[in-house]
């Protein structure tokens, strides 16, 4: 599934409440389409190491949070695969504070 991303917290920012808190990666939102916290979806941009405004590409995973409301999407240029591990780890810096897993998706399957 190809999404447009709009970066709010572009990589190497910090998070507004929790400065201490730095991206790693590019973190940003779907416009118009609803999470399950009734704000945009979330999306980690992984696969590129650079900050970015914007970004266009495919949703290679899903991050479902056993102790939150929000699923959590990650998207990479398209043709960029990561494995569920390697997406643990480039995440880890937020993901830690929740009882998350990761769930890669398969060629064709949607969020």
């Amino acid at each position: 599934m190809r999404v447009q991303v709009i970066m709010d917290r572009p990589l190497g920012s910090r998070h507004p409440r929790f400065p201490e808190l730095a991206y790693p990666v590019n973190y940003g939102y779907v416009p118009g389409v609803p999470g399950g916290d009734g704000e945009e979806q979330d999306v980690y941009v992984l696969g590129v190491a650079v900050p970015l405004e914007r970004f266009e590409g495919e949703v290679i995973a899903v991050i479902r949070r056993a102790d939150d409301v929000e699923e959590k999407w990650v998207a990479a240029p398209e043709g960029v695969r990561f494995t569920a591990e390697e997406i643990r780890r480039q995440v880890a810096f937020q993901e830690r504070f929740f009882d998350s897993t990761v769930h890669v998706l398969s060629e064709g399957e949607t969020p």
